[in-house]
């Protein structure tokens, strides 16, 4: 796919440029309207009713006093639900992002957290106490909850998430492993983690004349709208979801979750607009989480540090009733060259959520294996890590054997371990300063380039601005500011001039934000209306008589400072809103479908970068403190640098999240999150985060989209962890193969 001739000219300078938050105004003075903060006339509150069980069957539910209790519209069960087409487990991806999602549907007890009523009130507190009173009476059944007592049940899937095979195989593995004159076969594990975003998820849903509309907090309103449609069995244009402003959502917001259905069943049986604002504990259950992993990484190598072989074994976990498998061992697919390979994936199910997408999913936990073995088979060697890395670097994808569109690992590793200082990384253990272990590490990362359908539909008014429209979403990544970016160059406006209308099914359709697509597939769609605008513009002008342009070959026409004008004499022209009154005095308005091309049938795209950490070890206490960090990427063609750079601070502290501190613990009992909420769920908070610098290789890809540019959403948490992981490592000389690494693993080594 050719890059879009104004990207490459981008007269304004605006692509490329760190322009503030286009949206950031409305969100500082309290503008942007969240979610649960939309309030229509003779709104009801709906508070959901969890089981307390993992496994059974319900033979009661016990509504009555809850019905008496003051403030109570009514209680909402399986026996007075609204009809609903049944769920089907599936590994149609496209089936599981818009089939059916019906909650309240069920007698069965799948997992702990399942709803299986809702409290309709005047109030939200009037609904939360009632539902305490809401009794059921359930049939206990045998459950399986520990998934390491679950492993030698594990299967293997059809598909891992994204598509992919779950078992690929190259050459000889056994055989080039065997003979390998160095050898690691280690285990790593990953425990469950949750999203958690800043904003809990919360719906507010009214049908107006047989039409469903939900404000939600979704990252894919068109994909979200199309599984409602789908659950209460309508035409999908009788469903609208809206979703302006998102406060976060790492993947826990794609899709139709259960606090949108339970708000339609809400509204739909009560006959008035209903919200289902979820608490923070409530967004444990059935919201998403990473699954656990169990991963086996052996890899052979001669004595100079070339693999010879390398196996990846990956177990996961997923629920009884549906499949999500997370593609942990598909890095070690492409990241590095050798003749002998093999990935495989098994599962096991349990009676939890099903697991979901968090940032990353895959190459997060699967790189923290991967990049600690590499560390590892570095100090086997007593090879710098760095070298081994470059040692391996393929020429071409080791999976496909396709040319890679553009790899900048190798320069991401060189200047990013310049900038870091990775020069005065010594022996483990051999740097103190007083108590403190001080010690260097770093990680590959990689993240591969998604292309998904979108649309968008570009106008321009008669007064010369403009207006973009199509229902990607902004989950605070910069959606926003970037096409108004895109849209400015293109047109030869200043950013101010353009109104970006964003978070609206009704709008022309893309998928929404999630797999570090949004940008990339939203641009190039917008892209796509530009060009096609662009050259209605210059036809105007080239064919209007009374224009300075009469009769100019396209190729002589520039766009610049609101004016269209010859490109090597720019005082020749006039205004856009000269030529629009004259020619076209309603303004015009182009639509664009962009459709991913085949150039992924011919060159293996992948976003490439390295991490750095700098850790103190406490000698007496086994505290770990990140103190600085730094990422080096190659991601094509930079947008946006602040908004880049705020992507990968967030993604990096995600890392150090995932490395330190984050892990849900479930009950082996009954089944629940144990601690299901941010006082006992830890996150990073700012005394946890140092100083994260974000360093962007140049790098030119003109076969991954029309715009050149990377997602870069998700590869800031790849690597992270096996950053720190080997950064403790070189301060103390104690290896720890079991995340979070908290003191006592440190203490005990």
């Amino acid at each position: 796919m050719p890059i879009a001739d104004f990207i490459t000219e981008n007269r304004g300078g605006h692509v490329g440029l760190s322009a503030p938050r286009a949206d950031g105004p409305a969100k500082v003075t309290g503008q942007a309207r969240y979610a649960a903060e939309h309030h229509p006339h003779g709104l009801l509150h709906g508070f959901p009713v969890l089981t307390i069980l993992p496994a059974g069957r319900i033979r009661a539910i016990n509504t009555r006093e809850a019905e008496r209790a003051p403030g109570v519209v009514a209680v909402v069960t399986r026996a007075n639900a609204p009809d609903m087409a049944p769920f089907v487990e599936t590994d149609d991806i496209q089936v599981k992002f818009i089939g059916p999602k019906p909650v309240l549907d069920r007698d069965e007890v799948l997992f702990h957290g399942q709803s299986v009523a809702l409290v309709l009130a005047e109030s939200f507190e009037a609904a939360r106490a009632a539902a305490a009173l809401v009794t059921v009476e359930a049939e206990p059944a045998d459950a399986a909850l520990s998934f390491a007592d679950a492993l030698p049940s594990a299967y293997r899937p059809n598909l891992v998430n994204g598509g992919a095979p779950p078992d690929t195989a190259e050459g000889d593995f056994v055989t080039a492993f065997a003979a390998a004159p160095v050898q690691l076969d280690t285990t790593y594990t990953t425990p469950y983690e949750h999203n958690n975003p800043i904003e809990p998820h919360a719906a507010v849903a009214e049908w107006r004349d047989g039409r469903l509309i939900v404000q939600d907090c979704n990252q894919g309103p068109w994909a979200c709208a199309q599984a409602l449609a789908a659950t209460f069995k309508l035409p999908p244009d009788r469903v609208q979801v809206i979703s302006r402003f998102i406060g976060g959502g790492f993947g826990s917001k794609y899709g139709a979750h259960p606090h949108a259905v339970l708000a339609a069943i809400g509204a739909r049986v009560s006959g008035r607009p209903c919200k289902v604002a979820l608490t923070r504990q409530q967004v444990f259950t059935g919201h998403g989480h990473r699954s656990a992993t169990r991963q086996r990484l052996r890899l052979g190598a001669q004595r100079d540090g070339h693999l010879v072989a390398i196996a990846h074994d990956t177990w996961v976990q997923t629920s009884r009733h549906d499949e999500m498998v997370e593609q942990s061992g598909v890095i070690s697919r492409i990241m590095y060259a050798a003749p002998h390979r093999r990935t495989t994936h098994r599962v096991v199910r349990l009676n939890t959520p099903t697991p979901s997408w968090m940032r990353a999913p895959g190459e997060a936990p699967g790189s923290f294996a991967l990049e600690s073995a590499m560390d590892e088979l570095a100090h086997a060697l007593d090879m710098d890590p760095i070298a081994l890395r470059l040692a391996n670097e393929p020429d071409h994808d080791p999976e496909s054997g396709l040319p890679w569109s553009s790899r900048s690992l190798r320069a991401c590793l060189q200047q990013g371990a310049e900038r870091f200082g990775w020069q005065r990384r010594g022996a483990p253990g051999s740097r103190r300063e007083g108590r403190w272990r001080v010690g260097l590490g770093v990680a590959s990362a990689t993240y591969p380039v998604l292309h998904m359908p979108a649309s968008a539909r570009l106008t321009m008014h008669p007064d010369g601005s403009a207006k973009v429209e199509l229902a990607a979403t902004d989950i605070g990544t910069g959606t926003y500011t970037i096409l108004r970016q895109l849209a400015a160059a293109a047109l030869g406006l200043a950013p101010g001039q353009v109104e970006v209308a964003l978070g609206d099914s009704d709008l022309p359709m893309t998928m929404g934000s999630g797999g570090s697509f949004g940008a990339s597939s939203a641009g190039s769609a917008l892209a796509g209306a530009a060009t096609a605008l662009r050259a209605q513009l210059a036809d105007l002008a080239r064919q209007d008589p009374a224009s300075p342009l009469h009769g100019l070959n396209s190729d002589a026409l520039a766009f610049a400072d609101g004016r269209i004008s010859h490109r090597d004499t720019p005082a020749r022209g006039e205004a856009l809103a000269t030529l629009l009154a004259r020619a076209a005095p309603e303004g015009l308005s182009v639509s664009h479908d962009h459709h991913p091309d085949t150039a992924q049938q011919h060159w293996s795209m992948h976003a490439f970068g390295a991490q750095f950490a700098e850790v103190g070890v406490d000698g007496d206490t086994g505290e770990v403190r990140v103190r600085r960090m730094l990422g080096a990427y190659g991601a094509g063609r930079i947008l946006n640098p602040r908004t880049a750079t705020s992507q990968i601070i967030g993604g990096i502290t995600m890392g150090i999240g995932q490395a330190l501190m984050e892990e849900t613990l479930l009950d082996p009992r009954w089944g629940q999150w144990v601690n299901r909420d941010l006082g006992e769920y830890h996150v990073p908070t700012n005394a946890d985060v140092p100083v994260i610098e974000a360093l962007f290789v140049e790098e030119h890809d003109e076969h991954v989209n029309a715009l050149g540019a990377k997602g870069i959403g998700e590869i800031g948490i790849v690597g992270a962890a096996a950053a720190i992981a080997n950064a403790v490592f070189n301060a103390t000389g104690v290896r720890v193969r079991d995340l979070p690494i908290t003191l006592e693993k440190v203490l005990a080594r």
